[in-house]
């Protein structure tokens, strides 16, 4: 009896103590890949650890096992052949202990013409969401025990309840609204004791946000969307991660993250990335000082932390069948080293559509990050779109001045000044544009909430060329309840996504005057754009603005045509036809405003109100 106790107790205590492994990432993949597969294997005392397939495996193989600076980490090269099978292999650990860990990966088929998949692009409609505040479609996931922080919607920065099945369940009004693509802020795990709702300080790369729902779900919701003709963009932030992440308690090694003797702020100084005067001194610390208190900074160079964050996007993609991707702060990363990054990403996918917020006020500083080019200095960003943060000023500060005879260079000629400028990009077309998105002043609140100021932004944004981004209830004039700005204030919940709330805006019926006639226009121009070529691929010219305020333009394609007017002057427009004749001559004589449904004939009295627009198809 004494003896059985004994042994009893040494294998409580075994038991108690042993070796397992906690973590293996990425959590699958897949067969005929391009990119490499290493392996991030996590438990206690893994050090110098082998690992083998628990048996014979066809096509499939363990390459170079490598050490990371912590004792709790392996990581190791699969070489997935292409006569591989697909399914569920054992592979077994033996530590230097020579105790022996078992765990399972599995393989999965790719699916067919995976890796040219289309991607979202000029001919699209990007709506963003922040899904926190979009709509409560599942109130039960509202409170989560491994989640620090719970729902209080009488808190503006706190969590209010949004989740991905309040994105499914309105995915009807979204397409209604013309719709085509989303963009929402991150959905992954984000588990800070405060401010998590954004999404931007990660605590789990692979791991959907259980407040929002599950990996499960968010694939079912890409599912759902593409049925509705809806693509989905992924908000990604290699640039950072928070402080909760689980890997901030053991990194793998030393330089995994930027770390200083004490808490040191990113100077957010951007322009030293290309400035060829910059200092080592102010260029590093833009790049290695953290983003904020709770995001330390990535060392993205770090070369198995490159390919970490590498697999990681291809996964998600590869996982959920993406449609592209957003990434954050871009420029506050080594450019070499997120050059790299992009680069591995489009080696595997060469027609997704990458952009990046690169915010800078001025085309220069943006093209920089453009397109496959090599600048001066010899670097070359390979992203395929970055976002419009020029233009996006400029539609603010040219719409704000309603003159009719404006100063010089002022009004809607700020918009036609900084389209004057897109020599400098590589693909004007694709740069992502915008008039407010998550992180800036609502549109609405910029312009005074007039609504027909806000009509004539849609009507630039829909037929401008680049790929038109509208943020969550611009087509509804939202600002703050109390008018005042800040991401607190700004970011509000959506009327109607909640049972509790007493307005529902996603129904027509709630929505006031303005509102209606706001959501009508913007969604009469977006459908219509859906089949409109000559907008998603035409040329455009444009004709500097009139003394009245008046900015005209045409995109064309062959023999077809659309002209914009824009009359953000106080006084009404009469078309000038003369001096469009060097286009209006080129297709034929007949058009139809859109928004209107009355015929025009060049050369007819065509007279635009003040404060309107109007977009004629030829």
């Amino acid at each position: 009896m004494k003896k059985l106790l004994i042994s009893l107790l040494v294998f409580i205590g075994i038991s108690a103590y042993a070796q397992k492994i906690e973590r293996v990432e990425p959590p699958c993949w897949w067969i005929d890949m391009d990119t490499p597969l290493q392996l991030m294997i996590y438990g206690e005392n893994l050090k110098g650890s082998t690992v083998v397939t628990a048996k014979k495996i066809k096509g499939i193989t363990v390459g170079k096992i490598y050490n990371a600076d912590s004792p709790n980490y392996i990581f190791f090269d699969l070489n997935i052949g292409p006569k591989s099978l697909p399914g569920r292999y054992d592979f077994i650990v033996t530590t230097s202990t020579g105790e022996k860990l078992k765990f399972s990966y599995t393989i999965n088929n790719r699916k067919e013409q995976s890796a040219n998949r289309k991607s979202f692009g000029s001919q699209d409609m990007v709506y963003l969401i922040m899904p926190d505040r979009f709509a409560n479609g599942d109130s039960t996931n509202d409170i989560q025990t491994e989640a620090i922080e719970k729902a209080d919607r009488k808190n503006n920065g706190g969590r209010h309840g949004g989740d991905i099945q309040g994105i499914i369940n309105n995915l009807d009004y979204l397409s209604s609204l013309g719709v085509t693509a989303i963009w929402s802020t991150p959905l992954l795990f984000d588990n800070e004791k405060t401010y998590s709702y954004h999404g931007y300080a990660c605590a789990d790369y692979y791991k959907i946000d259980p407040r929002f729902g599950t990996n499960e779900l968010y694939k079912e919701y890409v599912a759902k969307a593409h049925s509705k003709g809806i693509k989905i963009i992924m908000d990604m932030v290699p640039n950072h991660c928070g402080t909760a992440h689980w890997w901030m308690k053991d990194l793998p090694f030393k330089d995994w993250i930027f770390t200083f003797d004490k808490y040191t702020v990113s100077n957010f100084a951007i322009s030293t990335q290309a400035d060829p005067y910059a200092s080592d001194y102010d260029r590093t610390l833009c790049t290695m000082g953290w983003f904020d208190s709770t995001m330390p900074d990535m060392n993205v160079g770090q070369p198995f932390l490159n390919q970490y964050f590498t697999q990681w996007a291809i996964w998600w993609i590869e996982y959920a069948d993406l449609d592209g991707l957003r990434v954050d702060t871009y420029p506050y990363t080594e450019k070499n080293a997120i050059a790299k990054w992009t680069k591995n990403i489009l080696n595997e996918y060469p027609y997704l559509n990458i952009v990046a917020e690169c915010w800078y006020s001025d085309a220069l500083s943006i093209s920089y990050w453009e397109g496959a080019k090599k600048q001066k200095d010899g670097f070359c960003s390979n992203l395929p779109s970055v976002m419009d943060f020029q233009l996006r000023a400029a539609i603010i500060e040219g719409f704000r001045d309603d003159k009719t005879v404006p100063s010089w260079g002022e009004g809607v000629t700020k918009i036609y000044n900084s389209l004057a400028l897109d020599y400098a990009y590589e693909k004007p077309e694709n740069l992502l544009i915008f008039a407010d998105n998550h992180d800036t002043n609502r549109l609405a609140h910029d312009l005074n909430k007039d609504y027909s100021k806000l009509k004539m932004v849609m009507t630039l944004l829909a037929t401008m060329r680049g790929v038109p981004q509208i943020y969550v209830g611009d087509e509804l004039g939202f600002t703050s309840s109390d008018g005042t700005t800040g991401h607190s204030q700004e970011r509000i919940d959506f009327p109607g996504g909640w049972i509790s709330d007493t307005l529902n805006l996603f129904k027509s019926s709630d929505r006031n005057i303005e509102q209606a006639d706001l959501f009508n226009h913007t969604s009469k121009l977006f459908n219509w754009r859906k089949t409109s070529k000559v907008i998603h691929k035409g040329e455009l010219i444009h004709f500097r603005p009139t003394m009245g305020n008046v900015y005209v333009y045409f995109r064309y394609l062959g023999n077809d045509a659309v002209m914009t007017i824009i009359n953000n002057g106080q006084d009404n427009y009469v078309v000038e036809w003369n001096r469009f004749s060097e286009i209006t001559a080129k297709f034929a004589s007949k058009g139809k405003n859109i928004l209107t449904g009355e015929l025009v004939r060049v050369g007819d009295n065509v007279v635009i109100p003040a404060q309107s627009s109007a977009v004629i198809e030829f």
